[in-house]
C-alpha cells in the first residue's frame, strides 16, 4: 500500500515538472512570438526579392529583431524548452543570418566587379611580392643559362632527357630550328593545350598553396621553372637561334609566365604576411592576405587557360618569328595595361569606395 502511494506521488511530481515546463515554455513564446513573427515577415519579403515592400522602420529594426533572436534560441537550448520551439528558432535565426550578413552578389555580379577593377586592384595589392618574383625571375633564368654555359650537364638536370627530345646539346641547328617551325599540321591541338593548361595550373596551384610556409616553395618552384627557360635559351642561341626561341617562347610564354609569377607572388604574398603581420592581429592580417592572393589566382586560371590555346595553336598556325613576337607582345601590353593602368570602371569605384575598399 506504501509503495502504491510513493508511486502516484512520483508520477504526481513528474506530471507536475511536465507542466511547469510547458508552462514555462508557452510563457518563454508569448513573450517573444511577436518579435520573431515580425522578423519571420521581414525576412520572407526579402528572401522573395520584395525588399521595396519592407518599410524604413522593419529595415532599422532588423538587426536588433535577428539577434533577440539569436540571444532567445540560445536559452531555449540552454533551458531545455520544448523542441519545437528549438526548432523553430533555428530555421528563423538561420534564415536570417543570410538576410543580415550573407553575401548579396549573384555569380554574375561578382564576375563584373573581377574584370572591373577587382582583379587588377588585387593584383596591385601585392605589387611588392610580384616585383620581388620578378626579380627572382630574372634571376632564375640568368642562373640556368650560366650553369650550362659552364657544365652542359646541367642541361639534363634542369629541362630532363623526356621533356628535351631532339632539343639536347649538340644537336645541329637544323634540327633546333625544325623544333620551332613547319609544325602547322600536328594533329591533336586542343589535347595538346589541355595537357598544357593541366601541367601549368599544377605548377601555379602549388607555388600558390605552398606558399604557407613564408613563401619559400613558392619562390623555389619560380626558380625551377625559369631555370629550364635559361637553359633552352643557352641551347638555342648557341645555334644562333635566339629570336626565333623568343619568339616561339614569347607568343603564349608573356600569357604563362605571367600567370605563374602571378600565382608565385600570390603565395610569397601569403607567406611573407605569416612571418610579417604588421600591426594587425597574425589571423586578420593572414585572412586579409588570403582574400587579395584568392582573387589574384582565380585570375591565373584564366590566363593559364588562354596561354594553353596560345601554345596549342597560335604558335603551330603562327609559323614566323615576327608573327609570334606580335601576338605574345600585344598580350603583354594587354596584361600590363589592365593590373597596372587601368583603375576599375568608375561604377566599381563607387561601389569599393562604399564598402570601404579593398583592405
Amino acid at each position: 500500500m506504501s509503495g502504491s502511494v510513493q508511486d502516484n506521488g512520483q508520477a504526481a511530481s513528474a506530471l507536475g515538472a511536465i507542466e511547469s515546463a510547458a508552462l514555462r515554455s508557452d510563457r518563454f513564446r508569448l513573450e517573444r512570438e511577436a518579435d520573431w513573427q515580425r522578423l519571420e515577415a521581414i525576412v520572407r519579403k526579402m528572401e522573395k526579392g520584395r525588399l521595396r515592400k519592407v518599410s524604413d522602420e522593419d529595415l532599422l529594426a532588423l538587426p536588433g529583431l535577428y539577434r533577440a533572436a539569436a540571444s532567445g534560441l540560445s536559452v531555449a537550448r540552454e533551458t531545455s524548452l520544448d523542441a519545437a520551439t528549438v526548432a523553430y528558432l533555428e530555421t528563423l535565426v538561420q534564415r536570417a543570418w543570410f538576410v543580415v550578413y550573407g553575401p548579396r552578389t549573384s555569380l554574375a555580379g561578382w564576375l563584373r566587379s573581377f574584370f572591373a577593377g577587382g582583379w587588377s586592384a588585387a593584383v596591385r595589392a601585392i605589387g611588392a611580392d610580384v616585383a620581388a618574383c620578378f626579380a627572382i625571375l630574372v634571376a632564375a633564368v640568368a642562373a640556368g643559362w650560366l650553369l650550362v654555359a659552364n657544365d652542359p650537364e646541367w642541361y639534363f638536370a634542369l629541362v630532363g632527357r623526356e621533356m628535351a627530345g631532339p632539343r639536347v646539346p649538340g644537336a645541329t641547328p637544323e634540327m633546333l630550328r625544325a623544333t620551332l617551325f613547319d609544325n602547322a599540321d600536328q594533329n591533336g591541338l586542343s589535347v595538346f593545350a589541355a595537357q598544357l593548361f593541366s601541367n601549368n595550373a599544377q605548377v601555379s596551384i602549388l607555388a600558390f598553396a605552398l606558399g604557407f610556409a613564408f613563401g619559400i616553395p613558392s619562390v623555389l618552384l619560380l626558380v625551377q621553372n625559369l631555370a629550364l627557360l635559361g637553359a633552352m635559351l643557352w641551347l638555342y642561341s648557341g645555334a644562333g637561334l635566339t629570336l626565333d626561341f623568343a619568339g616561339w617562347i614569347a607568343v603564349h610564354g608573356t600569357t604563362e609566365i605571367f600567370a605563374i609569377l602571378l600565382s608565385a607572388a600570390a603565395g610569397l604574398h601569403i607567406g611573407r604576411t605569416l612571418a610579417f603581420p604588421g600591426p594587425r592581429p597574425l589571423l586578420s592580417a593572414a585572412a586579409a592576405a588570403g582574400q587579395r592572393a584568392a582573387v589574384v589566382m582565380v585570375g591565373v586560371v584564366l590566363m593559364l587557360v588562354i596561354a594553353a590555346l596560345l601554345e596549342g595553336f597560335a604558335r603551330q598556325l603562327v609559323d614566323t618569328t615576327l608573327g609570334r613576337f606580335s601576338i605574345g607582345g600585344f598580350m603583354l601590353v594587354v596584361w600590363c595595361a589592365y593590373f597596372f593602368a587601368f583603375p576599375g570602371t568608375r561604377r566599381w569605384r563607387e561601389e569599393r569606395a562604399g564598402e570601404g575598399g579593398l583592405r
